[in-house]
């Protein structure tokens, strides 16, 4: 096994319960190798995940995605930084383009336009895409998300319509 392997799988056994001993392992891993998609993808996930840089943290994802393009792990969480930034039209222009990877994980990119047009308000539009995750899930807990999600959209439409 390379150095650099060794230093990204510290990595990810370390976060997000270490995050000294995280940053530790991605910086040796990045040093051996600064192109390493999976390195740059949880350098982005901890910068935006742990302290909110969710603009530092796109230029990592950014340069994830323009050395291997089919990079699917890097998808989900670039996605979600660029909700959280709320980068709403870059998000979906992401999830238009990540839908059309072979491998990727389609639950987790149709769940993040379900979040995508909760978060600009448009509930029913949520609502309607959640029901459709059905589609897309394969084990209990994806289920169980699922009908959370949707659970949570109809108390939200609910609320929107009393204030009406």
């Amino acid at each position: 096994m390379k150095s650099i392997d060794i230093y990204l799988v510290q990595a990810l056994d370390n976060y997000p319960y270490s995050l000294e001993d995280t940053l530790t392992s991605l910086e040796y891993a990045l040093s051996y190798n600064e192109n390493n998609t999976q390195t740059l993808c949880l350098y982005g996930r901890f910068l935006a995940e742990q302290f909110k840089q969710y603009e530092e943290a796109k230029t990592y994802f950014q340069k994830a995605i323009s050395i291997d393009l089919n990079a699917v792990d890097v998808y989900p969480y670039y996605i979600e930084t660029l909700l959280k930034n709320e980068d709403y039209t870059e998000a979906e222009k992401l999830i238009d383009f990540a839908l059309k990877i072979k491998g990727i994980d389609t639950l987790a990119i149709k769940l993040a336009e379900v979040h995508l047009h909760e978060r600009q308000l448009h509930i029913n539009k949520a609502l309607k895409l959640a029901k459709n995750l059905y589609l897309y899930y394969y084990d209990i807990e994806s289920k169980q998300l699922i009908e959370d999600t949707v659970d949570r959209l109809k108390k939200k439409r609910n609320i929107k319509r009393n204030k009406k």
